[in-house]
């Protein structure tokens, strides 16, 4: 039988707990979607679910990643000390972490509307599924992108009880490219153990030309972002604070410029300041209007 409070630390390494980037890097798409679909500050009660749905969400995916990469992360310096790796908590017990948490953010979403409680579902599987994928295809950060990226069409229909218009699906491919851009980063601090197990990612696609394709994915979010604030009368605030977000995307160029690991990994990280930028400028500019 397992003992619950001997495993408890366990489970919060599993989910990440002390390492909340995963959390605020899909918080803040989601929080932008959010303002943008209310016109200013959401409802309260929704905005508790979507940010304690997000945090739940992020829990589980790292607990069905885990379980999906038991066997490869023993291999990789990074992931080498994670529970499953160590043999801390079992697959079964990895695996009961998804579920009870999965279950949590289901009863959350149980609180909304029809038509974004079937939107869940997809959400549900995109989040699921995204962990195998760097075994199928050479684009496993584009999946993360989506899946990372549905609570935005979410966000609308949860406020509005329709379908989103034009502006949310602009939110939702700028996030997939951003999520892509700085997950490809992740992914070049994990290049040389990925090919060494014959996993596949945008970073191993890309090669030589990763600092390009992802220099070119900034700079599509920077100018899909412009788009969003003139197609919903933004003022100088939001567009301040978009140009000052974009040096930090100059700065993970920087970063990356030598491919070190750990430099990568530093740049991945930065993108949290991004999204907080962005968001920032925007909630400050529907205030003032």
């Amino acid at each position: 039988m397992i003992n619950l409070r001997k495993q408890f630390p366990h489970y919060l390494k599993l989910i990440r707990f002390d390492r909340p980037i995963g959390s605020y890097l899909l918080l803040w798409p989601t929080l932008i979607a959010l303002w943008v679909a209310a016109q200013g500050v959401p409802d309260l009660r929704i905005l508790l679910i979507f940010v304690i749905g997000t945090f739940l969400m992020r829990s589980a995916g790292c607990a069905i990643n885990d379980y999906a990469d038991r066997d490869i992360d023993a291999h990789v310096e990074r992931t080498e000390n994670r529970p499953l790796a160590s043999g801390a908590i079992s697959a079964k017990e990895a695996l009961g972490v998804f579920v009870v948490l999965g279950l949590l953010s289901f009863i959350l979403v149980l609180q909304l509307n029809w038509l974004t409680i079937i939107l869940s579902v997809v959400a549900l599987l995109l989040a699921s599924s995204y962990p195998f994928m760097k075994r199928v295809h050479m684009l496993p950060q584009v999946h993360l992108g989506v899946a990372f990226a549905w609570a935005i069409p979410m966000a609308y229909t949860a406020i509005n009880n329709e379908l989103p218009n034009f502006s949310n699906w602009l939110i939702f491919i700028t996030a997939v490219i951003w999520t892509t851009a700085y997950d490809t980063m992740y992914g070049m601090a994990d290049r040389e153990d990925d090919l060494k197990l014959g996993l596949k990612s945008t970073a191993i696609l890309f090669g030589d030309n990763d600092r390009l394709i992802v220099g070119l994915m900034q700079l599509a979010v920077v100018i899909l972002l412009s788009i969003l604030g003139a197609l919903e009368s933004f003022g100088y605030i939001y567009y301040l604070a978009l140009f000052f977000a974009s040096i930090f995307f100059v700065y993970q160029q920087y970063l990356i410029r030598e491919r070190d690991r750990k430099l990568c990994f530093r740049a991945f990280l930065n993108n949290n300041w991004f999204g907080m930028v962005v968001f920032i400028g925007l909630a400050l500019d529907y205030f003032l209007q």
